[in-house]
């Protein structure tokens, strides 16, 4: 009898274990249940907030389409800004000297292209003009040119206009940068001579002229030579006539030749006597345009 309580015991025993571990088992599996309907339920619920804020955003932008649209017929406003100008082409050509006409013109050769370039805005004495003879000064201006530029490389510059009635390039020409024009005039090799409407440098090349004159220098050194409408050789004529007249007759030694006097340095120069210093026959401070004791120089 005791053993066989003693087996009820241990059977109960072991049945309450069963059972135990039974409700341990539902336990945790239900909680894995729970654990995994929960990350169900969080990832679902992430995925409806990530749907929402992209609906919303794209409701924002069609707001904003909504807005930027004019109504029908209504021209489009454009925020774009305007285009860029296209860079202003260089002010210069590169060009090689190939040849010097005269004082003004030059030929030159533009990449493989050969043109005739005349100087702008001032005028040289003739050196080869078909129907007039050499000009006073014309080959000193020639020769100017020509030991500055003939096989050089230079830069031409544009006014308004491109070519002259005889098809050449109307420029003003750079060498090691310098204008030749306005050395032409500082010599008193050029007149300034003014064709419109190519005038960029008239007031400079005027106040270059003014010194030149008030020096005597060049063309200037011969009274009424050049001119706002060219040049007049044919002074040199008139001016060599009372030279002559007024050169005494070949006289003893001992003669004073006190009264000899020349009208102009045109005449002094056609007379072999430049230049003249102060207290040699037929000096004057007329003709001493700065008045340092030469004149004629």
């Amino acid at each position: 009898m005791k053993r066989t309580k003693n087996k009820l015991i241990i059977g109960g025993v072991a049945v309450w274990a069963v059972i135990i571990l039974i409700g341990a088992f539902s336990d945790k599996k239900e909680n894995k249940t729970l654990t995994a309907t929960s990350t169900v339920k969080d990832s679902s619920d992430s995925q409806k907030k990530d749907e929402l804020i992209a609906k919303q955003a794209a409701e924002i932008e069609e707001l904003k389409k909504s807005k930027e649209s004019p109504p029908a017929g209504q021209a489009i406003a454009t925020t774009q800004p305007a285009a860029a100008p296209v860079a202003e082409a260089s002010k210069y050509l590169t060009a090689k000297v190939t040849k010097v006409v005269d004082g003004d013109t030059i030929d030159v050769l533009i990449g493989d292209k050969k043109e005739t370039v005349r100087f702008v805005l001032v005028d040289t004495p003739e050196t080869k003009h078909p129907s007039k003879p050499v000009e006073p000064y014309g080959p000193e201006a020639s020769k100017f040119t020509t030991d500055m530029l003939e096989g050089k490389e230079v830069k031409l510059e544009k006014d308004v206009s491109e070519r002259d009635k005889y098809g050449r390039l109307l420029m003003y020409v750079w060498f090691d940068d310098k204008m030749v024009n306005e050395q032409l005039l500082e010599k008193g090799l050029a007149r300034v001579a003014i064709y419109q409407p190519d005038v960029k440098y008239v007031d400079k090349f005027r106040e270059i002229q003014k010194k030149a004159q008030q020096a005597g220098t060049g063309i200037w050194s011969i009274e009424n030579y050049a001119k706002d409408d060219g040049y007049h050789p044919e002074v040199m004529k008139k001016a060599e006539e009372p030279a002559k007249e007024t050169q005494p007759s070949k006289a003893p030694a001992s003669t004073s030749n006190s009264n000899v006097s020349y009208p102009n340095c045109t005449a002094v120069k056609a007379a072999g006597k430049a230049p003249l210093h102060r207290g040699d026959p037929g000096y004057s401070s007329k003709l001493d345009r700065d008045n340092d004791g030469v004149a004629c120089e």
